[in-house]
């Protein structure tokens, strides 16, 4: 069951270039970064009350952030979903014919279990089902 928003996912061309807008300008509490090496991108994260900001940077021409700013520029990529048990919710989903982009979690940033919604289901919005590291309801 979907229990709250974990994050709001922000692509961005540099880490080094955005981190002291969030971190010094808005005084958003800086969470660390770090690189997640199959999805070629680095995240920097922020926490503001429950919610946290993502901030991704791609590694590799070829990545999907790197395609993304390419054709969007820097902005929204995604809003994540927090999962007590994200595979029971992939089921759900896919009982109901919404299409996945991965139909099995795989490990995102702070070893999260995470999985994509394809935007043609969800009204041209990407989505991100996330179940934290620890949290196996």
């Amino acid at each position: 069951m979907i229990t709250q928003i974990n994050h709001v996912g922000i692509a961005v061309r540099s880490l080094e270039e955005r981190i002291p807008f969030y971190r010094d300008v808005l005084g958003l509490p800086f969470l660390g970064q770090e690189e997640v090496a199959d999805q070629k991108v680095r995240v920097a994260m922020f926490k503001v009350g429950e919610v946290k900001i993502e901030l991704l940077e791609p590694t590799d021409p070829q990545s999907p952030i790197a395609k993304f700013l390419e054709t969007k520029g820097e902005g929204i990529h995604h809003l994540a979903f927090q999962s007590d048990d994200i595979e029971a919710q992939l089921n759900d989903l896919k009982g109901k014919n919404i299409r996945l982009i991965d139909e099995q979690p795989r490990i995102g940033a702070h070893q999260t279990k995470i999985a994509f919604i394809h935007p043609k289901s969800s009204g041209k919005v990407l989505l991100e089902i996330c179940q934290p590291a620890g949290d196996q309801s």
